[in-house]
């Protein structure tokens, strides 16, 4: 009488303490730790109402009414804790399915206040078989209890799964402590079914049960701690492989039933815990291990499926998860993850060619130790992977290969090689670790979806790859543009300086020309002070410094600043809210271009006026142009007649004056001129629509 009187203190004190300490060190909104609480004292309390029941037979039903009582609770308290148990979310955030189910668990104490006990219970010798029979409310009672209690426990089987890796390791032992507690009711109920009775001779087991379970919950939460964040299932599939299990469980307890009948009552007793510990060890074992799970896996795909994978679903997955990156980086991250999830590997690695021709080096590791810091670019795995186009598998391999990497392939734990070709060459290769199931067997299914996604992954890693090259070229061009643009402005400044140096030989005497060429320096300087404020800031986008300006006088300013006599301009003042410099560029421009074509003698003519809108004409009779050059080259940059002009003199003109607003016409007819006009808006037209030129 000693261990059944014993076994229930025990666990009663363990878990009154264990719930106390949940209790005090519960957080705030720590929702999933008062319910874990609430449902230990609440076996606690059971176990001690049943131990009071056998030790004081006759005030059975006084305490058996407490017992009702603590059972009643029992699906409130685990269909809560199941619900919220490392999950970071209040009661508001709850499913309503799940809410449904908390609601309906109410019912029981409302059973119990509208139902007398004698309708659940009846023993007439409890003081010697220690048994007590079901009524019909008790019978439909413990029925529905049941149905409840696996709801819970199929839920954290649900919460278990879509764990990750870090944090199913720090928790396991909190599931098992509840699957013990959980498991071990769901079995004592169904026996009371099976038979119609509950047995209180059963109370120390359920004690040994009680306090094995507080104990694995305490290691849990004391040694590992309790993970707060959830990841996301990589399989909804497997889900319900406890709903399933305890179904059979259950199946398998009722045939059992039936056999036990030819038993004697002690046979039957040991037979039903004995049945009890083995069905709750294999659905632990089923719901943790790892090897297990993938063995289930792959058995369901070979006996219930035609292929082992649904490529379709993996597919989608992994583009999806491709989209989302933004560098290459996080490309390989992605990759070797996806790698190591669909295969059930541990760890893999991502090695890129390193130049051409060059050796294989590291580039990205996913939850495994670097391998090798080189894989010899013409060794024989790279040999094979580029011959064969074949994933290398350790174990079926050529030996030669795996003489050579030994260290790679043994030391590391490396069992798979799965090549990377783009553009037909081999660009890298994915490594991948050793399978979580050892007995797994990998065939052509398995690897040839790996080449489907290596060949995705390929792609990926090199377009991301490219797209950052091309990036850097962008930048570089950028400045080679600017630089482009600058020599040209450079190279009108240098134009300006020649012409009065050729003059200054034969005016220099003539005060006019001393004060002509004064200004002509002083505008040229400050031109290349511009330019190389530019380049130091040419990164900077900068925008149009506009204001009212008068054509006629810029046009006049520009004009003497080039010493040739040939120049002539004529015009009305006309104003118009421009970028005075800009805008002065531009007539430099025209007036060197037509220099050129005649030669520097001219003549040239400039006029400036207004026709809806205000214009600078530019005419000289110099060599003209094609129609064809005008159509097809005229304004484009680099496009150039001139044996020394860089070819974007007119290009830049363009820029300049459709910043504004504007346009430029050009006439022309070889042999006999060209005539180029540049409108612009007048002052009480509004630009609405301004830019910069891509060159400022």
């Amino acid at each position: 009488m000693l261990p059944q009187t014993v076994l229930p203190l025990i666990a009663v004190f363990l878990a009154a303490l264990y719930s106390l300490f949940l209790l005090l060190k519960a957080e705030k909104q720590s929702g999933g730790v008062y319910a874990l609480a609430a449902g230990l004292l609440l076996f606690a309390a059971l176990e001690l109402f049943d131990l009071l029941s056998v030790l004081r037979p006759e005030e059975l039903w006084t305490w058996r009414r407490g017992a009702l009582w603590a059972e009643s609770f029992l699906p409130v308290a685990w269909g809560l804790f199941s619900f919220i148990f490392c999950r970071e979310i209040r009661f508001r955030d709850i499913l309503l399915s799940s809410k449904l189910f908390l609601f309906l668990s109410l019912v029981f104490p409302l059973v119990i206040l509208l139902v007398p006990l004698d309708r659940f219970y009846y023993s007439p010798d409890f003081a010697e078989e220690r048994l007590i029979f079901l009524g019909r409310a008790g019978y439909f009672f413990y029925f529905g209890l049941l149905i409840f209690l696996i709801y819970a426990l199929m839920q954290l089987e649900r919460t278990l799964r879509v764990l990750g890796r870090q944090e199913r390791w720090q928790a396991k032992f909190e599931f098992v402590g509840a699957g013990v507690l959980l498991g071990v009711s769901i079995v004592y109920f169904s026996q009371g079914l099976l038979y119609s009775s509950l047995d209180l001779a059963l109370l120390p087991a359920r004690s040994i049960a009680l306090v094995l379970g507080v104990a694995l919950m305490a290691f849990s939460r004391l040694r590992r701690g309790v993970p707060t964040r959830l990841a996301v299932s990589r399989q909804a599939a497997y889900r319900s492989t406890v709903l399933l299990a305890v179904g059979l469980y259950l199946f398998a307890l009722g045939l059992a039933g039936e056999g036990m009948r030819y038993l004697g009552p002690h046979s039957q007793r040991y037979f039903v815990v004995l049945l009890g510990l083995v069905g709750a060890v294999a659905l632990l074992a089923l719901v943790l291990s790892d090897t297990l799970r993938r063995r289930t896996r792959v058995f369901v795909h070979k006996h219930f499926f035609k292929e082992k994978y649904d490529y379709r679903a993996h597919w989608l997955e992994f583009t999806s998860r491709l989209s989302n990156c933004s560098d290459l980086n996080e490309v390989a991250v992605v990759v070797l993850a996806f790698f190591s999830e669909t295969f059930s590997v541990r760890g893999s690695a991502l090695y890129l060619r390193n130049g051409e021709g060059g050796d294989f080096r590291p580039f990205a590791v996913h939850e495994l130790a670097l391998p090798v810091q080189t894989i010899p670019g013409r060794g024989t795995l790279a040999a094979f992977l580029g011959e064969r186009r074949w994933v290398f598998s350790h174990r079926e391999g050529p030996t030669e290969i795996v003489e050579e990497n030994r260290t790679l392939m043994e030391k590391q734990g490396i069992h798979f090689v799965v090549p990377l070709f783009f553009d037909e060459r081999l660009e890298g290769m994915v490594l991948l670790g050793e399978p979580i199931n050892p007995a797994e067997v990998f065939f052509y299914e398995d690897y040839d979806l790996m080449k489907v996604l290596a060949r995705q992954a390929a792609a990926t890693l090199m377009n991301q790859k490219l797209a950052e090259q091309l990036a850097a070229g962008r930048e570089l061009a950028a400045v080679g543009k600017v630089s482009a643009f600058v020599m040209h402005d450079l190279k009108n400044s240098v134009s300006n300086l020649a012409l009065v140096v050729e003059n200054a030989r034969n005016y220099m005497e003539d005060p006019d020309f001393q004060a002509d060429m004064l200004e002509t320096l002083d505008n040229s300087v400050r031109r290349m002070k511009g330019l190389i404020e530019r380049l130091r800031n040419f990164e900077k986008k900068t925008c149009l410094e506009l204001a009212s300006c008068d054509l006629s006088a810029l046009v006049a300013e520009t004009a003497l600043e080039i010493p040739k006599k040939c120049i002539t301009w004529e015009g009305a003042p006309t104003r118009c809210t421009i970028d005075r410099s800009e805008i002065a560029k531009v007539v430099q421009n025209l007036l060197l271009n037509a220099l050129d074509a005649t030669a520097g003698n001219g003549p040239v003519r400039l006029e400036v006026g207004c026709d809806g809108m205000a214009f600078i004409r530019c005419l000289d009779q110099g060599c003209g142009m094609s129609a064809e050059f005008i159509r097809e080259r005229l304004f484009k940059p680099f496009a150039t007649t001139k044996q020394k002009g860089f070819g974007i003199g007119l290009y830049q003109c363009r820029q300049i004056v459709e910043a504004h607003a504007g346009r430029i016409e050009v006439k022309s007819t070889q042999g006999e001129g060209t005539e180029f006009t540049v409108w612009l808006p007048l002052t009480n037209q509004l630009i609405t629509n301004h830019q910069s030129p891509d060159f400022l």
